[in-house]
C-alpha cells in the first residue's frame, strides 16, 4: 500500500497528537496551515514535540497552493466546531480533489443541523470523487459503543447518555462556543436564547444555515441513523454551569469569577416512530481541581445496561480515532458520508 499523504489544517492542541499518530502508523504529513502568526513558519516537529520533519507551517491563505503542491490523499481539519465555519476550507480541499476528515462536531452528522450546506458539499464532493466525514471521540464513545451494546439488547425503550469534557483541552473557539466566561445574562442572550423558540422557528433556522447545534444534536442523529430509527421530534436546551469559586482559564487567559458561566450543559432529546427516546447530555466547561472527564450511557429495555468510563483521555482518544479512520474515509464512497455508514472502527497497527 502506498504511503498515505496528509495535509494538516489547524496546528493547535489536537494536531500535536494527530500528526504524531499519522507518522507512527506509516503515513506522512506533507503540508500544514494555520492562522496563528506565532507558529506560521515553524516546523511541524515543533508542534509534535519531535525532531524536525522538514515541513513548515503555512498561512491558511495559502491552503490552495499547499494542496496543489503536495497533492495529499486527505486533509485533516482541526479548527472550529460548526460546518459553516469550515466551509471554505472544505470547498478548497474538494476542488483540489482531496478527501476531508474533521474534528468539527457538527460534521459528525450535519444532515440534521445544516442540511442545506450538507447537501451542497455532498454534491460537490461526489463530483470530485472525494469523501468528507467528521469523527473523533464521539465516533466511539457516543456512537459505535452505544450501537454495539444495542446489538445485544432484546428490546430498547430508551437511551440516555452523558459526557463531560474540559473545554481547556480544545482551544479558544470551543471554550467560547460553550459560553465560558460569560455572565449568566450574556449566556442567556448569546447561547441559551437560541433554544427558546418554537419547532417551526428552529426548522427555519436549520434550513437557513443559522442553527448552532450542541454536540449531542448531531450525536442523536447519528445514533438514529445507525440504529435505523425514524426521528419524529428533536429539541435541545443549554444550561450554564457555574462555580462557587474563581477558576482560571489558560485558554481564555482570564479568571472566571464565581457565579459566571464556566461552560454549559446541553441536553438533546429525540423521539422516534419506534417509541425509543434518545436523551443525550454533554457537559463542556472549564474544570475545577475536582472535575474530570466522564462518559456514561444507559440503554433501557430488556435488559437495562449501563456503561461508565471515568477519566478517559478524551483528547488523545479523539485524535486516535481520526487517524485510525483515515483509510476508511479514503476508501469510502464519494460524498459527505457519516461514519454511521462506514465500516466499524478498528485498531490500526500500520496503514
Amino acid at each position: 500500500m502506498k504511503q498515505i499523504k496528509v495535509v494538516q489544517i489547524g496546528c493547535g492542541k489536537m494536531s500535536k497528537y494527530i500528526m504524531r499518530y499519522i507518522y507512527n502508523l506509516g503515513g506522512k504529513v506533507v503540508g500544514a496551515v494555520d492562522i496563528s502568526e506565532d507558529i506560521i513558519g515553524k516546523d511541524i516537529g515543533t508542534i509534535m514535540e519531535t525532531e524536525a520533519k522538514g515541513i513548515s507551517i503555512n498561512d491558511i491563505s495559502r491552503l490552495s497552493e499547499v494542496l496543489e503542491d503536495t497533492k495529499p490523499d486527505i486533509a485533516v481539519i482541526t479548527t472550529l466546531s460548526f460546518l459553516n465555519d469550515i466551509e471554505d476550507a472544505i470547498r478548497t480541499c474538494i476542488t483540489k480533489n482531496v478527501n476531508v476528515i474533521t474534528t468539527s462536531e457538527e460534521c459528525f452528522y450535519a444532515e440534521n443541523s445544516n442540511p442545506t450546506l450538507y447537501k451542497e458539499l455532498d454534491i460537490l464532493a461526489k463530483s470530485h470523487n472525494v469523501t468528507i466525514t467528521g469523527c473523533g471521540y464521539q465516533d466511539i464513545f457516543w456512537g459505535n459503543m452505544i450501537s454495539t451494546i444495542a446489538s445485544s439488547t432484546h428490546k430498547i425503550t430508551g437511551i440516555k447518555g452523558s459526557s463531560s469534557y474540559n473545554v481547556e483541552d480544545y482551544g479558544i473557539a470551543l471554550a467560547r462556543a460553550h459560553g465560558a466566561g460569560l455572565t449568566l445574562e450574556e449566556f442567556e442572550k448569546d447561547i441559551a436564547s437560541a433554544d427558546n423558540i418554537s419547532e417551526d422557528e428552529r426548522k427555519e433556522l436549520i434550513n437557513n444555515r443559522k442553527f448552532n447545534p450542541s454536540y449531542m444534536w448531531n450525536t442523536v442523529g447519528w445514533l438514529a441513523d445507525k440504529l435505523k430509527l425514524n426521528p419524529t421530534t428533536i429539541n435541545q436546551k443549554c444550561i450554564p454551569t457555574t462555580s462557587e469559586i474563581d477558576i482560571h482559564s489558560d485558554t481564555l487567559n482570564m479568571d472566571i469569577k464565581a457565579g459566571l458561566a464556566t461552560g454549559m450543559s446541553a441536553v438533546v432529546t429525540m423521539e422516534t416512530e419506534e417509541g425509543i427516546t434518545i436523551e443525550a447530555e454533554c457537559i463542556g466547561k472549564v474544570y475545577s481541581e475536582e472535575d474530570f472527564d466522564k462518559n456514561e450511557w444507559t440503554i433501557y429495555g430488556e435488559p437495562n445496561t449501563t456503561v461508565t468510563i471515568n477519566k478517559p483521555s478524551t483528547v488523545e482518544l479523539t485524535c486516535a480515532d481520526i487517524v485510525n479512520r483515515i483509510p476508511d474515509v479514503i476508501n469510502a464512497e464519494p460524498g459527505f458520508i457519516s461514519t454511521s455508514k462506514m465500516p466499524e472502527p478498528t485498531y490500526k497497527i500500520k496503514y
